[in-house]
């Protein structure tokens, strides 16, 4: 049973379930900010005011029908609450299986930081990749800690906006990071065919290509509806089969180093655009792991030490690559494109290794998808679960799997899958912008105006040292969406309206059905 808050004041009924009663208390705030001690097994909610009220509180969609204001004006704070059911007989996921989805959640290896060379040159590319995670990766990250402990249910970032900003403004954030997720996994069948096509040239276009993307999406899609607890083990595998060729290739490359390869720059051939689309691209969505912080173990614990280990990993996983194949190769700043890693590896060890890195790279973007396909998906079911999506969302299949929300993120991969890579990036990455100015603004805004709610992990800093952390990657996503094309930022900007619209549809379609339920009940 979940526990809400009622700014309007007007608490009248308690329910306490009596199979949690002996829980401890959680600490809640209210309006006037005076702390109350609620118990988590408690529900506060507001009397009915009519007898048509009384009614529909006994309907099926009761739960959805709180959760899009159906009770007058009574505004919810999810401070402290557990707000979504726990589903307790499916496998939860362990530390290393987490880490691992982070990993491809993120980064998936070295596959597609090769633009970075060749917009900027070597030094900058390699400077790119220690600076930029202090400037967004460990901000993000230590966000991702703080808050997905603060709220360890399904749904994450959608969580948060709610609590902050109310439901509207968290619908907002689920539809543009939903649509920026599915935007970002149409590209994985895609960079899959296209380190194969040089060993399989049928694959290059035509129809066994439209059949090969198919096939690819519908074998990856049953592998997120087997189970999250599959997904992540299968993470570890192919996490481990994408990193080992590039330490062998490291090691293999030692005699051919030249330092000084790694100083070349030319500050007056740097495609600005491409270069930072590509640091952020491939050093985003640290977040998104929050979106199934209801199905991890402990997730208290679990979230932030996971997140640590995989920023370590990441960071490593593109840094050491891109030292071997500058500073093994004499440059070609044309020839670093998406793919050019396997030609640095026959050159460097022979075909062998080549074969290696392409088969690694492949497996890589199978990884990337079914970690991004499981984040999305478990959003919209955890959006349903709190009232912002109509109830079949919720729907699990028989391995606890969101049966729907992975449905409906297929589709959305197969009608995107068209679109260029580069148009792409820039199009979730706009999209992504936006989301993420929206998670600050939460983050500061919790702190500032729920200073004494539980926090399981908390950023080292106060109120001040919090808003100065957000500054210089708020700064950065103004970069990065100036620079956007305006093809991008027209085609970005519908999506938002179209969210904009759509939260107030929906919420009146949900009244209707109550109501109709009412009459015909």
């Amino acid at each position: 049973m979940s526990e809400a808050l009622l700014r309007s004041g007007a608490v009248g009924e308690v329910s306490v379930d009596p199979q949690t009663s002996g829980q401890p208390a959680v600490d809640c705030v209210t309006s006037q900010n005076q702390p109350v001690s609620v118990s988590p097994s408690i529900e506060l909610v507001k009397f009915p005011s009519s007898e048509e009220d009384e009614k529909l509180r006994h309907t099926p969609n009761t739960r959805a029908s709180v959760a899009m204001g159906l009770y007058g004006d009574a505004d919810y704070v999810a401070i402290g609450e557990v707000a979504t059911p726990t589903v307790d007989n499916f496998k939860k996921v362990s530390v290393l299986p987490l880490i691992f989805l982070i990993f491809y959640e993120v980064s998936g290896g070295p596959f597609g930081v090769e633009d970075s060379v060749q917009a900027a040159g070597p030094l900058l590319a390699l400077l790119g990749f220690l600076v930029f995670p202090f400037i967004w990766s460990i901000p993000e990250a230590l966000i991702t800690a703080e808050m997905g402990t603060m709220f360890p249910e399904n749904g994450g970032y959608v969580v948060w906006v709610s609590s902050a900003l109310g439901p509207y403004w968290g619908f907002q954030q689920g539809w543009m990071k939903w649509l920026s997720g599915v935007i970002d996994n149409a590209l994985y069948p895609v960079l899959f065919l296209d380190y194969l096509k040089s060993g399989i040239p049928a694959l290059g276009g035509g129809l066994p290509r439209i059949f090969a993307v198919l096939a690819l999406t519908l074998v990856l899609t049953y592998m997120n509806y087997r189970g999250l607890t599959i997904v992540g083990w299968v993470a570890v595998l192919l996490g481990v089969f994408s990193i080992l060729p590039f330490v062998v290739m490291g090691l293999v490359s030692i005699p051919k180093l030249e330092p000084s390869r790694w100083l070349v720059v030319d500050m007056h051939h740097v495609d600005w655009n491409l270069y930072l689309n590509t640091l952020f691209w491939n050093l985003n969505y640290w977040d998104s792991i929050s979106t199934l912080a209801g199905e991890v173990d402990n997730p208290k614990k679990t979230l932030p030490k996971a997140l640590f280990y995989a920023l370590i990993l990441v960071v490593l996983g593109y840094f050491f690559p891109l030292l071997v194949g500058t500073g093994a190769v004499p440059l070609d700043r044309e020839l670093w494109t998406d793919g050019y890693f396997s030609d640095i590896a026959k050159i460097i060890g022979g075909v062998w290794l080549r074969w290696w890195i392409q088969a690694a790279a492949a497996m890589s973007n199978m990884g990337m998808f079914v970690a991004e396909m499981s984040s999305d998906s478990f959003q919209l079911l955890g959006m349903a679960e709190r009232g912002m999506l109509p109830e079949f969302f919720s729907k699990r299949s028989r391995y606890g799997t969101p049966l729907i929300g992975i449905l409906f993120s297929a589709s959305g991969v197969l009608l995107l899958s068209w679109l260029s890579f580069q148009e792409i990036v820039a199009a979730e990455n706009f999209l992504y912008c936006f989301g993420m100015i929206l998670e600050f603004i939460a983050f500061v805004r919790l702190r500032m105006k729920y200073p004494a709610a539980s926090r399981p992990y908390k950023i080292p800093l106060g109120t001040v040292g919090s808003i100065l952390m957000c500054i210089p990657p708020t700064i950065l996503i103004c970069v990065v969406l100036a620079l956007s094309s305006l093809k991008v930022a027209v085609i970005s900007l519908i999506a938002v309206l179209i969210g904009l619209i759509m939260q107030p549809g929906l919420k009146l379609s949900l009244k209707l059905k109550a109501r109709c339920l009412i009459v015909c009940g």
